[in-house]
């Protein structure tokens, strides 16, 4: 296998060896703590823009199933891991690692001390990296990464929402929920169909006139990419949503755009939370609850706690306190920063989906 490299824009560079497509990759750098579900991972469209440190040793050990993504393919920049395993031992897989990850013009770096790097990660912050299996001119690499723009005031939905509106779920179904995808998890869909909900799947850019004019019994903000600060046009959709007084409940961008949209402000995390195993304490019942998380922004703490009139927070996460769920004080719209599908992840906040379909009876 050839050389590649991972160069940072502290300029920390790192040597490895190439795995997935050759090629050269730019993006955020980012990790994530999951042991398993990377497929699931590698197919989240939040992390487009983004290229991912997967701290587990061994990835693709088990292989890659058709069945077993989030979206229609590998929405990540780019991989850095470990071990690159291209052999697999489940006897339920399609294919190797390599062979989905050439599929899915995944460029990827294997043989680097990923625990080393994510300790940086966390202690200088998020910041911008290239991956390159087919460039070893630092000069060449640095030019690339300097005119890769920084995550903070990018709008990212658009690249990854649906082009038209289609359906999910049991025509006949009891409630018709409107899902705004500004880059839905498949799983999120999954979920609210189990519960007896017929879906109408729309456009991020959709005007609220032709959400409404489906009828729906209640709305959903999805997950996505980017920042929630540079998305005026879905606060804008989401404040006449309140207006309307139907049930309303978001998810991870979701949340940010519904803090967004009362007036809340959000804010960029050092380094963001991703994983599988992350606790947060339900404020409402005192229960804890291990949850699956990917989010680089969140909503202002203290502004949260200064609007007592207006919010209510209701979960907080237990490793640094920052918000984690929210309930609007004159709406019956909540949200919650994490992913209560967890597609991979823990069933603990499978709740929240019942919570909503109440809302809707």
């Amino acid at each position: 296998m050839s050389q590649a490299l991972l160069l940072l824009e502290d300029g920390t560079l790192l040597k490895g060896r190439a795995a997935g497509k050759i090629g050269t990759v730019t993006g955020e750098i980012c990790f994530n703590t999951g042991m398993t579900g990377y497929q699931e991972i590698f197919t989240d469209p939040s992390y487009v823009g983004q290229i991912l440190v997967m701290t587990n040793v061994h990835i693709g050990n088990y292989g890659a199933r058709r069945d077993e993504v989030e979206s229609d393919g590998v929405k990540i920049a780019g991989l850095v891991c470990r071990n690159f395993s291209s052999h697999y031992s489940r006897v339920q897989a399609d294919q190797s690692l390599q062979d989905y990850a050439e599929a899915e013009n995944l460029v990827a770096i294997q043989d680097v001390d990923t625990r080393a790097l994510v300790q940086h990660i966390r202690t200088r912050g998020a910041m911008n990296a290239i991956i390159s299996s087919e460039i070893d001119d630092l000069a060449e690499l640095r030019r690339r990464l300097e005119a890769t723009p920084p995550m903070a005031g990018l709008e990212l939905s658009s690249r990854v929402t649906t082009a038209e509106p289609y359906f999910w779920g049991d025509p006949e179904a009891r409630h018709r929920v409107a899902v705004m995808d500004f880059g839905v998890k498949r799983n999120i869909l999954r979920c609210l169909a189990e519960r007896g909900c017929y879906l109408k799947v729309f456009p991020a850019h959709t005007p609220f006139e032709e959400v409404k004019t489906w009828n729906p019994d209640g709305y959903f903000l999805s997950n996505g990419p980017g920042d929630p600060a540079a998305m005026d046009y879905a606060v804008t959709l989401t404040q006449q949503m309140l207006q309307d007084g139907k049930p309303l409940f978001g998810i991870c961008l979701g949340q940010q755009i519904l803090a967004l949209a009362a007036g809340l402000p959000t804010y960029k995390l050092h380094h963001g939370h991703r994983g599988i195993n992350h606790p947060v304490k339900n404020l409402l019942t005192g229960r804890g609850e291990i949850t699956s998380q990917n989010h680089g922004f969140g909503v202002l703490e203290q502004a949260v706690y200064d609007s007592p009139s207006i919010v209510e927070p209701t979960h907080i996460n237990l490793n640094d306190n920052t918000i984690e769920g929210i309930r609007l004080k004159n709406h019956a719209a909540f949200s919650v920063q994490y992913h209560p599908e967890a597609s991979p992840g823990p069933h603990d906040a499978r709740y929240l989906f019942d919570e909503f379909v109440a809302l809707l009876a």
